[in-house]
């Protein structure tokens, strides 16, 4: 790891150089210390009215913080609008620590462990810049996550369950099992079940509904739910319900420049671990979004991504993380298309956020280069352009809006108008990727997706079994809107272990590069890539269990080389895909 090391120091800038004055603020000076029952909610908002009271021009900034533990509540917390990428939209959200237009600060948990009761984002950072995050836990007191142990599986009876000690639960007047906390209730309708010893997601189980109508307690204090019926799930087997909401992340980050974290744990969030949009340089060390030890009586983490990334630029560097448990990706790179909803003349229109968790927020600014797509064959209309204008129109101020007007440069090339199904790409708010000598292991779904024409690297990483698609590099302009084609991408000196252990979305292979493509037949040109070996897999090793290596549609410049491939009998092959490689309108491919 000492590469890295050397890599993330040389490219960020520490956030007290050329500071006139240091202010430390010791949080135990102001009556929070360690291990006590005080709510730390209230006294961090005292601290940072106390800062802004006193902060000048020029200063830097530490909010320090002893080891041990800290309890913040939704009581005396900030209260905050925010619009959050890929999030539910609904708002206030209660704040624990609102970092907000600040310049080198410094908040320096010390080993600390925050842990948050209710429903509550525990740290924000927006409008700053040269600002740094180290050395803390975020944790939940009573996650929203029902973590349960089947007892007996019955095919008659349904399935009885003992949920886990920590887990506050009640069977409804309506009879249907419900867990609730401080100002929340969720009646789980789904999740994932886990080997109860490796930790792992149930071989070939993906996603399971968990109906629990009609429950009651047995004589023996267990749940038993007669409807709930899946010869899937044998006794020892743990199951983790989950509702599908995200309101909030661990970590929001917002128009921000020059972010480090470092040495970061969060062992729960009802969202992401990690969101970031619109923001300019970030680098994570040893972020990780992981179980607290083996001994961890849980088995999740968090309810989405691990870490995501949503509309950003500069260079996105995440080095030396764990990541494990969480119901979604390890990472996630891309921007946002905006529909195009009317033309109202030949250099404006109208365009709109679509998918109901990715609005209300910035999408671009004067100046920022752009360029069109066709929605159904994912083809460029006309060349590039740049935005002029840029304004709201359902909403007064670009907080909370879906719709803006945008008057461009050049005119609009033709295609682009409400009759054809089209969306706009921002090429300015996309970032380079480097993501190494991470670990990501027994989570749902996919391991890494990015999505940008930037230069990506992913090396000395090791996949160990995701259930899904390993790596996949796609784009969306028909359901999640996401952006957009991968140009220079660099996949090597990874190591994958037992890959695609379930089916979801997008798991052709273990690398899959998949973008939508509703009308593959008429497409002309080439989504991804666009030169010789513009995506290179190289150097890898594979240890799998199925036959699905590499999936490819329409890339223009693909190499597989000297990678090992060893097949092991630890599961029984299932994937419908029984090709090594499949490719769908693959052109310069290079397998050896």
């Amino acid at each position: 790891m000492k590469l890295y090391t050397l890599l993330f120091g040389l490219l960020v800038m520490p956030a007290l150089a050329n500071a006139q004055t240091l202010r430390v603020y010791d949080m135990k000076d102001y009556g929070l210390k360690a291990n006590s029952s005080k709510n730390a909610s209230v006294v961090f908002q005292k601290v940072l009215k106390k800062i802004r009271a006193e902060y000048q021009a020029g200063d830097s900034v530490i909010i320090r913080f002893q080891k041990g533990t800290y309890n913040f509540y939704e009581k005396g917390a900030a209260e905050r609008e925010y619009y959050i990428s890929n999030h539910d939209q609904d708002n206030p959200k209660k704040v624990g620590m609102p970092l907000e237009e600040l310049k080198s600060l410094t908040l320096d948990g010390g080993g600390a462990s925050f842990v948050f009761h209710g429903r509550m984002l525990p740290v924000s950072l927006l409008h700053s810049s040269n600002c740094s995050l180290k050395d803390f836990s975020i944790d939940f007191k009573n996650p929203h996550i029902a973590q349960v142990e089947i007892v007996r599986n019955d095919p008659k009876l349904g399935i009885t369950f003992k949920p886990a000690s920590w887990v506050n639960y009640r069977v409804s007047k309506d009879s249907i099992f419900e867990a609730y906390g401080d100002g929340w209730t969720v009646r789980h309708s789904w999740g994932i079940p886990f080997e109860k010893e490796t930790r792992r997601i149930v071989y070939n189980a993906g996603d399971r509904g968990c109906n629990t109508k009609g429950s009651f307690i047995t004589d023996d204090g267990y749940v038993q739910a007669p409807f709930w019926k899946d010869e899937t799930l044998t006794s020892g087997t743990v199951f983790v319900m989950r509702g599908w909401g995200r309101p909030t992340p661990g970590i929001f980050l917002s128009h921000n420049v020059n972010t480090t974290l470092t040495n970061i744990k969060v062992h729960y969030a009802e969202g992401m671990g990690l969101l970031a949009q619109l923001c300019e340089n970030i680098s994570l060390d040893k972020f990780n979004v992981c179980l607290k030890g083996n001994d961890d009586a849980r088995y999740f983490t968090t309810q989405a991504d691990a870490t995501h990334f949503s509309g950003c630029k500069g260079k996105i560097i995440s080095v030396n993380g764990l990541y494990e448990g969480m119901m979604d990706d390890a990472i996630n790179v891309h921007g946002t298309y905006l529909k195009v909803i009317k033309k109202l003349d030949n250099q404006t229109l109208i365009a709109r956020y679509m998918h109901d968790q990715s609005w209300g927020f910035d999408w671009g600014f004067p100046g920022d280069d752009v360029q069109f797509i066709a929605s159904k064959t994912m083809e460029l209309i006309g060349g590039k352009n740049q935005i002029k204008l840029i304004k709201p129109v359902d909403k007064a101020s670009v907080s909370g809006a879906r719709e803006f007007e945008i008057t461009f440069e050049e005119p609009l090339p033709d295609g682009v108008d409400e009759n054809i199904d089209c969306g706009i790409e921002n090429l300015t708010w996309t970032p380079e990727v480097y993501f190494a000598g991470n670990i990501i292991r027994n989570n749902r779904a996919r391991g890494s997706l990015f999505s940008t024409p930037k230069k990506t690297v992913v090396e000395n990483n090791l996949f160990d079994h995701t259930s899904g698609t390993a790596i996949l590099l796609c784009g969306d302009c028909n359901g999640w809107f996401e952006t957009g084609a991968c140009r220079e991408v660099i996949i090597r000196n990874n190591k994958f272990v037992n890959a695609l252990t379930s089916m979801f979305q997008f798991t052709n292979a273990v690398i899959s590069i998949y973008p939508e493509i509703p009308d593959l037949d008429h497409q002309v040109h080439y989504f991804h890539g666009g030169k010789k070996g513009a995506i290179q897999i190289v150097d890898n090793e594979f240890d799998i269990f199925d036959a699905p290596v590499l999936y490819a549609k329409s890339v223009d410049g693909l190499v597989f080389r000297n990678n090992i491939i060893r097949t092991n009998t630890e599961f029984k092959p299932f994937h419908w895909n029984k090709s090594r490689f499949l490719l769908e309108r693959v052109t310069n491919v290079e397998i050896d």
